[in-house]
């Protein structure tokens, strides 16, 4: 079942078209990257998902009804500029925000002490907010973001200004999220994150939505059906004809040769493995697919323009 259902969804700002008929299901319990340049409109409907905006026309759904003022308990959302209170105490402030959420003092105050031992900031409840660091002040608003265990968490630019360490702290807490239920809509910049963490995307540019699937999918849907052979012997020269197959590369290798072929869309790695023993005196040693990462896939989309 899909958490949430964006059906046909547009929204202008004057003259401008910031989303033009965009539909997206995010199923529940995956994570789910919300990728684009800026500017594309990414965060419009990441807004419009959280209800901070309304669309012109189109519908979104929530557990498969209409979305409903209250879902806005069963939602966190940590958006890409960063708010706290600056001359609040950090204690106060995340009570605060907590009870925003439909939190009982009680609750808050024993959840807080978890989640603040948990990630090592116990000793700053009483500092004021403009005494802590980026990284100490990002801490805090993540915690108070998933304090309420929401159903859906939606992170903008998750990573931003964290130090490795601290990268993976929030990286583990987001897969142990999931594993506890939680779906979670990652939008980020950072495709390293979108190949470790996501299960789908949804990639919008120019306020169209462009490509969505699993992540595998849509690698191996932008692949172009080309394969890496690692193998004993020599090239002939010229390069034999062989049925389907063309060679593109071929170079030492580690003692070895490193040759890579581009297939006939209608020819299998396995059938032009075959091709290849049988018209061409070589050793195999590894053969692989050659798949686009999604950083060289977002990059393709984006400059030809979305097409």
């Amino acid at each position: 079942m899909n958490i949430i259902t964006c059906r046909d969804i547009v929204k202008r700002f004057g003259n401008f078209t910031a989303l033009n008929h965009v539909s997206i299901e995010i199923p529940q319990g995956e994570i789910f990257g919300m990728l684009g340049p800026n500017g594309a409109g990414k965060t419009t409907m990441i807004r419009i998902m959280n209800q901070i905006t309304v669309p012109d026309s189109g519908q979104v759904l929530f557990n498969g009804r209409p979305i409903q003022p209250d879902d806005v308990y069963r939602i966190g959302y940590l958006p890409e500029e960063r708010g706290l209170y600056r001359k609040m105490k950090v204690g106060e402030q995340a009570l605060y925000l907590a009870r925003l959420k439909g939190m009982s003092s009680a609750d808050a105050l024993r959840e807080l002490k978890i989640w603040f031992e948990r990630f090592e900031i116990q000793g700053w409840w009483n500092k004021k907010v403009e005494e802590l660091s980026k990284g100490m002040a990002q801490k805090v608003q993540f915690i108070t973001t998933i304090l309420h265990r929401p159903k859906l968490l939606i992170l903008d630019e998750p990573f931003s200004g964290f130090d490795p360490v601290n990268v993976e702290l929030i990286r583990r807490e987001i897969l142990r999220m999931k594993e506890a239920g939680t779906t979670i809509i990652l939008s980020t910049h950072n495709m390293e994150s979108v190949e470790e963490l996501c299960d789908r995307i949804a990639l919008i540019n120019k306020s169209n939505l462009v490509v969505t699937g699993s992540v595998d999918e849509v690698r191996r849907r932008h692949g172009e059906h080309q394969i890496e052979l690692i193998y004993q012997g020599q090239t002939p020269a010229p390069m034999p004809y062989l049925d389907g197959i063309t060679l593109l590369q071929d170079e030492a290798f580690k003692n070895q040769r490193r040759a890579r072929l581009q297939l006939n869309p209608n020819l299998t790695s396995r059938e032009a493995m075959a091709t290849l023993l049988a018209g061409w005196d070589v050793q195999p040693l590894e053969i692989r697919e050659l798949i686009p990462s999604m950083k060289d896939i977002f990059i393709k989309l984006v400059k030809e323009g979305g097409r």
